[in-house]
């Protein structure tokens, strides 16, 4: 059995100016991700999450190996919802993981 992940929509925001008030507006971008695993936090996960951040964690993405984007603090969208990811992304050493992802972000419900 094999195991493959999901494809999710990762939004990145690229600043393209200012505002009247210098506020920064923002172009968003929709980069598709393929074979990112999507599981649900544990209860302890959800505890050290809304202890650190004050967030509620409901799903963490494994990011795969070779995945150069940008994650923290992104917008996601999968299971038809937007999400925001929060926190660092934990990054393993890639040759030393022998699966196919090597960094995993944990996502609150966004909308």
């Amino acid at each position: 059995m094999e195991i493959r992940g999901s494809t999710v929509t990762l939004i990145n925001k690229e600043e393209t100016g200012k505002d009247l008030f210098n506020a920064p507006i923002y172009k968003e971008t929709e980069i598709q991700v393929e074979n990112v695993l999507i599981s649900p936090v544990s209860t302890d996960d959800a505890a050290i999450a809304q202890n650190l951040f004050g967030k509620k964690a409901e799903y963490t993405l494994g990011i795969p190996k070779g995945d150069t984007n940008t994650w923290e603090d992104s917008e996601v969208c999968f299971f038809g919802r937007r999400w925001r990811t929060f926190g660092f992304v934990i990054e393993g050493i890639e040759e030393m993981v022998p699966l196919s992802w090597h960094k995993k972000v944990m996502v609150e419900r966004y909308e």
